[in-house]
């Protein structure tokens, strides 16, 4: 029996060593066998879904799966493409790309591309279908030309946002939601305790959503050469089936997929060919790969103490502030590192962690490399507290900015378990030991020291962005109240420094640096992608970090598959609820994203 367990044992160590074997033999066969880049050929892009803001780097996701293709590839493929005369085009099929400021970035990438000669054109099987497809319509209106099918519409309706509010449910199930805030604009406890929106909620709410119509407005305006009067109008009739949207100028002809594709390789040339964008990077090599080094360091989710993570129930990720702090100090220590490019995209979380990424964001500055923060979707609350320490911020039009404010509390579910049955006898020791406990509501000295805590956090928050933005606190303060902003609005009231994406902060990261305008740069991404033997080894159990910054810079990556996706749905309405996810614990600087749909 004894040889038995030995020879299996055995058997399994030797089927584990050609796994790794075989993995790095089929990774370096890919390397090797790479396929060139055609001499003629049109650049295609799918954004049936949006793109990923960045991937949590495994160095094994595109050996089990594809890696997916993020935004800021998209970008860089399009900026590579359009000196590159092999490129003659672009076409993109529009589905659901994203978040006003995914939009405004893919949008400000072809505007750049087609503003080098090369034609851009967009279609859609519909922009809708019976549903609203303004977002999508929104970007179409970068390219050259926008192209639906005959079948296809225009649900150019306008914005729609949505929030939940519970506090009935909560009632009925015996469950007291028990918070506070700072200040009267911190409205991510009201789903827990109102029935509607309150005025100040309202009138934050509108005005956010106002800023955001403006903007899609004017860009549908500049796209198709309307008024902005006739695109208000038109917004007001939709959706337009078919020829209607040809003769209201919404779009260029109804063509079908495979008529637009034949057109554009007939004008690209003899051989002409199709070619994503993702792997014409890949085989054209990203720009920006030669000169004096920018470090990007992303700090992308939630954020929570200990190293960054992926959530295979949300699908979004985890800004460890561990993981991110540790990039810092890794491009600091590097002395080939000239500049560092932040781009933040969060809607906060921790107090600590968000503190412990805001002390190296400085520190970086006060060690002579400058800090240029790029926001992508979100920068709020706890996301808004890692960004303000950079020398410069650069916002989309449509970023949500701010939030500038506390919240925390509990949830009290002594009643719902009685309702079930249940009672929780408590024995403490310590006055304040039930101060988080769910069974017990807060005694009036409890309460009185949630308060405390939250001036005091205020406070700090208030205080540190006052300093940052080179404003008086009283200014300051008076933007903060816990209000969200556009990124339009966070610029006209000195919360930003500029609008743009990736482009405009890499052009102030070179003015930092004192580098010429169009010098060229190698952006390198920290933490340094690990090897793939390293990866495998941590899969295995096994951590080979040196220290503490070692092991921090790592980061715990989970591989999901869409059959997730329906998990994930309810998990997204549990978490805007309150049900699922950090709870209280961990987001006393968060704010959860309006509801948006266009």
């Amino acid at each position: 029996m004894k040889r038995f367990f030995i020879g299996a044992l055995a058997f399994i160590g030797a089927l584990s060593i050609l796994f790794v074997v075989g993995v790095v033999g089929l990774l370096m066969l890919a390397a090797s066998s790479k396929p060139g880049v055609p001499s003629n050929l049109v650049l295609e892009l799918d954004l049936q879904q949006p793109l990923p803001e960045y991937t949590l780097d495994t160095s094994l996701a595109g050996a089990f799966g594809e890696e997916p293709t993020s935004l800021r590839d998209v970008v860089e493929g399009l900026e590579k493409g359009r000196t590159d005369p092999r490129v003659k085009s672009l076409v993109v099929r529009i589905g659901q790309p994203g978040s006003a400021a995914q939009v405004q970035e893919l949008r400000d990438a072809v505007k750049a591309f087609r503003a080098a000669g090369k034609r851009a054109v967009a279609y859609a099987d519909g922009f809708g279908e019976a549903g609203n497809g303004t977002g999508a319509y929104y970007l179409a209106t970068a390219f050259d030309a926008v192209y639906i099918q005959p079948s296809g519409d225009v649900g150019l309706t306008g914005l729609v946002m949505e929030t939940p509010f519970a506090r009935d449910a909560f009632a009925k199930f015996g469950v007291k939601p028990e918070f506070s805030k700072r200040a009267e604009y911190k409205n991510a406890v009201n789903t827990f305790t109102d029935e509607s929106y309150g005025a100040p909620q309202r009138e934050a709410t509108e005005a956010y959503g106002r800023s955001l119509f403006s903007q899609v407005v004017k860009g549908v305006a500049e796209g198709r050469k309307l008024s902005e009067d006739e695109v208000r109008a038109l917004i007001d009739r939709a959706p337009f089936m078919g020829q209607a949207a040809v003769d209201a100028k919404l779009v260029d002809g109804l063509r079908y997929r495979d008529e637009i594709h034949d057109e554009l390789k007939k004008e690209a040339g003899e051989g002409a060919q199709l070619l994503y964008v993702d792997k014409y990077l890949e085989r054209a090599g990203r720009p920006n790969q030669t000169g004096p080094t920018i470090a990007l360091i992303y700090g992308v989710g939630e954020v929570l103490r200990g190293k960054s993570q992926s959530n295979p129930l949300s699908g979004g990720q985890v800004m460890g502030g561990d993981t991110v702090a540790a990039a810092f100090r890794k491009a600091v220590e590097d002395p080939s590192v000239k500049a560092i490019l932040f781009r933040v995209d969060s809607p906060g979380g921790s107090y600590s962690a968000s503190d412990t990424v805001r002390r190296e964001v400085q520190r970086a500055r006060e060690a002579g490399k400058p800090v240029i923060v790029t926001m992508g979707t979100y920068a709020a609350s706890g996301g808004y507290f890692v960004a303000m320490a950079g020398d410069k911020i650069v916002a989309q039009p449509g970023t949500l900015t701010g939030s500038i404010g506390v919240y925390n509390g509990k949830f009290v579910t002594s009643e719902l378990w009685a309702k079930l049955g249940v009672n929780f006898d408590t024995i403490a020791f310590g006055k304040n030991a039930t101060f988080a406990s769910s069974d017990q509501e807060f005694t009036p000295e409890q309460r009185a020291q949630l308060e405390s805590e939250l001036d005091t956090i205020y406070l700090d928050f208030t205080s540190r962005a006052a300093q940052a933005r080179n404003m008086p606190l009283e200014k300051l303060q008076s933007v903060a109240k816990g209000r969200v902003w556009t990124g339009e609005d966070a610029l006209e009231r000195g919360l930003v420094d500029a609008l743009g994406g990736y482009p405009k902060a890499l052009e102030l990261a070179k003015e930092a640096a004192k580098l010429e305008k169009d010098a060229p740069v190698r952006i390198v991404v920290f933490p340094r992608p690990r090897p793939t033997g390293q990866v495998l080894s941590e899969l295995l159990g096994k951590h080979d970090a040196d220290n503490s910054d070692d092991e921090a810079a790592g980061s715990q990556a989970v591989l999901s598959s869409q059959m997730l996706e329906q998990v994930r749905a309810v998990y997204r309405v549990g978490a805007k609820l309150g049900l699922t996810g950090q709870g209280a614990e961990g987001r006393m600087l968060y704010a959860p994203v309006p509801e948006v749909r266009w």
